[in-house]
């Protein structure tokens, strides 16, 4: 009987023992891609050129001659106005410089009006203190350095205290007709969203519509697109359904 038990516990162990056989692994099968990745995949594409030329033709027969929303006197109140309006509603900016250039509409008024004053004509607009102080010191400057005249390249523009590269940009296009593209947060969305002009910071976007937007439409091109940004593609519930573009655009979310 020992001997039954023991060969019994024998083959037991040896059965324990024994390694267990590796289970094959299922194959693995190409996932298909979801459909908000195709989409996504779809606007990557760039627009041809045959693309850019009908979006542009379509803004210019809507609005054959589009005016920047800045309401100035001359170069040097356009310039003080694009200035002003940084971080500002165009709107607001409008409504407290109508009473200031009433009053000092070149820099030599200016700085006769003084940081004070400036600063009381404009507290209403954000940042007011610190505009008010570049007002005066870019008036400054340019009875200083360039006879009190708005200078004409852009790099003379920003050497100017409150101004960058989208102030040189507004003001060469709009007071010396310059073919430059200036870059806002609706164009920068719209250049974006609609894969027009893809780019991760303002220059790159500039730079991508410079090169894809053909020179007949150059002169108002920064105003189409501002304009498509700020009534129709909007930052949140853009009309999709009212936009001239919608069949050319790339955005994975547009609604038709």
């Amino acid at each position: 009987m020992a001997k039954i038990i023991r060969s019994q516990r024998a083959k037991t162990s040896s059965v324990r023992s024994a390694p267990k056989k590796p289970r094959k692994k299922p194959a693995k099968t190409a996932k298909p891609l979801p459909k908000r990745a195709a989409k996504t995949a779809a606007k990557s594409k760039p627009w041809t050129e045959a693309e850019v030329y009908e979006a542009f033709s379509r803004f210019r027969k809507a609005n054959p001659e589009p005016k920047g929303e800045l309401e100035h006197l001359n170069p040097y109140t356009l310039l003080v106005a694009v200035v002003l309006s940084a971080q500002a509603t165009d709107a607001g900016v409008n409504k407290a410089t109508r009473a200031l250039f009433a009053v000092a509409d070149t820099p030599e008024k200016m700085l006769a009006l003084g940081e004070d004053k400036v600063r009381d004509y404009i507290k209403t607009v954000g940042l007011y203190r610190n505009k008010a102080k570049n007002i005066i010191a870019l008036s400054a400057k340019l009875i200083a350095e360039f006879g009190g005249e708005v200078p004409r390249t852009r790099a003379e523009i920003e050497s100017l205290p409150g101004a960058g590269r989208k102030t040189a940009n507004v003001v060469l296009n709009m007071a010396f007709g310059e073919h430059t593209m200036a870059v806002d947060t609706h164009v920068f969305r719209v250049g974006n969203r609609t894969g027009l002009a893809p780019g991760k910071t303002p220059l790159e976007v500039e730079l991508a519509l410079e090169r894809v937007i053909p020179p007949e439409f150059m002169l108002h091109a920064h105003h189409w697109l501002i304009l498509h940004g700020r009534y129709t593609c909007l930052a949140r519930s853009p009309r999709c359904d009212v936009c001239l573009i919608n069949d050319l655009c790339r955005w994975p979310e547009k609604t038709v």
